[in-house]
């Protein structure tokens, strides 16, 4: 998830800074994944609550969304005759356009609350007090994230329709566009801070529930 977050900021920064237009073939590499972002949250809350649950058939609903974004940059970039222009956003594109734009709110929103409840469920069939902080670990994360989201949808929704209905592209505004993208990057942030303390003192938590109960 901290990869998937890193490599479409750094789309965002190819962006503000202008490389895209000197150097269109940086649009057409696969490295933008804002629909992949939802699906590794869930799974990572859904993992970490029940680390035993084995990937089954129906799980693979949750992956086509990421997986196309993929191989739809992966097919512009292997049959683009030139890179003389930055890649285009098409409005009805589910991919990299509007339409992305509104999957990308719809399902971050969406798998947030799914995550909630799975962790809001979990709470209510343990009592021990190392499961307890383990819940708690992921109860912060969540809410910090709906808050930090929610400020990144005001800039994304103004946005669209500055640019659909008003005929104003913010984008070319230096200061908002590098609003919109600091308003991504805390989300980075606060994933990387989260990281750094499962990775040095949450670890000893989260890896000690190794033969809790799999719910499906």
């Amino acid at each position: 998830m901290l990869i998937t977050f890193g490599l479409t900021l750094l789309h965002n920064v190819f962006l503000i800074s202008g490389w895209l237009e000197r150097f269109p073939i940086l649009s057409y590499l696969p490295f933008y994944y804002s629909l992949a972002f939802p699906t590794l949250l869930f799974y990572y809350v859904k993992l970490n609550l029940y680390p035993k649950y084995h990937f089954i058939w129906s799980d693979v609903k949750h992956f086509i969304l990421p997986v196309g974004q993929f191989l739809f940059f992966a097919w512009v970039l292997a049959t683009a005759a030139n890179y003389t222009t930055p890649l285009e956003r098409n409005f009805y594109n589910p991919f990299f356009g509007a339409f992305e734009q509104l999957l990308y709110l719809i399902t971050f929103f969406s798998y947030m609350y799914f995550s909630r409840r799975y962790i809001v469920q979990k709470r209510k069939e343990v009592n021990n007090r190392s499961e307890l902080r383990k819940i708690l670990y992921l109860r912060i994360l969540i809410r910090i994230l709906f808050i930090l989201f929610c400020v990144h949808t005001v800039f994304v929704v103004v946005d669209f329709i500055c640019y659909e209905f008003l005929d104003i592209n913010l984008r070319t505004v230096k200061p908002y566009a590098a609003l919109g993208a600091l308003s991504f990057a805390v989300l980075l942030f606060w994933l990387g801070i989260y990281g750094f303390q499962v990775l040095f003192w949450g670890r000893r938590v989260f890896g000690r529930f190794k033969g809790s109960n799999v719910t499906k």
